[in-house]
């Protein structure tokens, strides 16, 4: 067996210094209720925005004039994931007060719309 030198020995522990300094530290606790609750609080709200959004008269009444009835609407909202609840209550929320649907707005919502009933 060959001995070592100090130049090697240097070497070895240089590389070892380096890959000790790339492992990275991991942290683990446990999740509070408080942050689960506000998580689910917020897809709550979420969903319950835009549940009273399609309940409104003016929306009933475009929703009615595409063919989508309002209890069709409410059921395609109860069946949207999460995910779409939430992109649909920020544009309810980026919406001009007073203001009415574009037609834009209205295409997207009834896409989405239809898009779950699809996939139901």
């Amino acid at each position: 067996m060959k001995k070592s030198t100090p130049i090697t020995r240097g070497l070895i522990a240089l590389i070892a210094t380096a890959m000790i300094a790339q492992t990275s530290i991991v942290h683990a606790e446990m999740i509070g209720a408080e942050a689960v609750m506000s998580v689910q609080s917020q897809a709550e709200q979420d969903r319950a925005k835009v549940q009273a959004f399609v309940d409104r008269a003016n929306v009933k009444e475009r929703l009615q004039a595409m063919g989508v009835s309002g209890l069709a609407a409410k059921d395609r909202v109860a069946a949207m994931t999460e995910a779409e609840v939430h992109a649909l209550a920020q544009r309810i929320d980026g919406m001009p007060a007073g203001g009415a649907l574009s037609n834009n707005d209205l295409i997207i919502i009834l896409l989405v719309a239809i898009l779950v009933a699809i996939l139901i």
